[in-house]
C-alpha cells in the first residue's frame, strides 16, 4: 500500500505490533480501521443495496441449476448436499467478533472436518489456514465445483441476510482467528465477502501473509468501482479456474 493513503490501516506487522501496547491490545489497530470504515455511510448504503439486489438475482437464476447440482452431489456421496460451517464475521461495535454459519455446496466427503487433523502435516501454505492441492477428502464433483467456485453459490443467502457482502475479505474459521496477530486482525474490520482480492489474485497459490496484504490493500481503496472490478475479475477466474486447489 502506498504511504500517502490517509487511512488507519497498518500495512505491516511492525507498525501493527506497536499498536498492541495501547489499550485493547491486538484489537486496537483493527478497531481504528472499523471506526474509519464505519464513517463511510454513502458507500456502505450503496454496497448493501447492491448486495441485496445482486444476490436476489443470482439466487433466482441459479435456483433450478442449484437443485440439480444438489441432487448430483447427493447421488455421488451420502450426506447433505449443502455444508454449513461456523465462520467469523465483522467485529462489532463492542470490539467482539461476530459468528455466522456460512453455506456451500458440499465438495468433500461426509465427515471431512474430522479428517482434517490427520492431514495438517501436509498443509501447503504457511500461517493459520489450510490448503492442500490433492486433498483426498474432495469428491469428483467437488473438484469441479471448487475449481470454478460453484461451491460458493449458496453464500448468496449469507449475502442476502447481511452476514456477508458480495465483495470483501473471506471469512475465516474461529480457530484461525485465534492465531491472528494485530496485523491480521485488521481484515476483520469490514464485513467479509463472497469474493475479494485473494480470489482473483492467486487463490491457493498465495500464502496467509499474501492474503492479508491483499485484504488490507482492498480495505484501503475499497469503493463501488473497486467492487465492480473485482466482481468482473471473479467471473473470469470462475471460467478459467486459475489458482484453485
Amino acid at each position: 500500500m502506498a504511504d500517502e493513503v490517509v487511512t488507519p490501516v497498518e500495512s505491516n506487522r511492525v507498525r501493527a505490533a506497536a499498536e498492541s501496547a495501547k489499550p485493547r491490545g491486538r484489537m486496537y489497530a483493527m478497531e481504528k480501521v472499523r471506526a474509519w470504515d464505519g464513517s463511510r455511510l454513502g458507500y456502505r448504503f450503496i454496497k448493501r443495496t447492491f448486495d441485496i439486489l445482486f444476490s436476489l438475482v443470482v439466487l433466482i437464476v441459479a435456483l433450478v441449476p442449484g437443485l440439480i447440482l444438489a441432487l448430483l452431489i447427493r447421488l455421488e456421496t451420502p450426506g447433505n448436499p449443502f455444508y454449513g460451517q461456523l465462520r467469523v464475521g465483522k467485529v462489532d461495535a463492542g470490539g467482539n467478533p461476530t459468528y455466522f454459519k456460512m453455506w456451500k455446496f458440499r465438495s468433500m466427503v461426509q465427515g471431512a472436518d474430522a479428517m482434517k487433523a490427520d492431514l495438517m502435516d501436509q498443509n501447503e501454505v504457511s500461517g493459520p489456514m489450510f490448503k492442500m492441492e490433492d486433498d483426498p477428502r474432495v469428491t469428483r464433483i467437488g473438484k469441479f465445483i471448487r475449481k470454478h467456485s460453484i461451491d460458493e453459490f449458496p453464500q448468496f443467502l449469507n449475502v442476502l441476510v447481511g452476514d456477508m457482502s458480495v465483495v470483501g475479505p473471506r471469512p475465516p474459521l474461529p480457530s484461525e482467528v485465534d492465531q491472528y496477530d494485530e496485523w491480521a486482525m485488521q481484515r476483520l474490520a469490514v464485513k467479509p465477502g463472497l469474493t475479494g482480492p485473494w480470489q482473483v489474485g492467486g487463490r491457493s497459490n498465495l500464502d496467509f501473509d499474501d492474503m492479508v496484504r491483499l485484504d488490507l490493500g482492498y480495505i484501503v481503496k475499497r469503493s463501488v468501482k473497486t467492487d465492480l472490478i473485482l466482481i468482473c475479475q471473479t467471473v473470469k477466474v470462475m471460467f478459467t479456474g486459475e489458482g484453485a486447489a
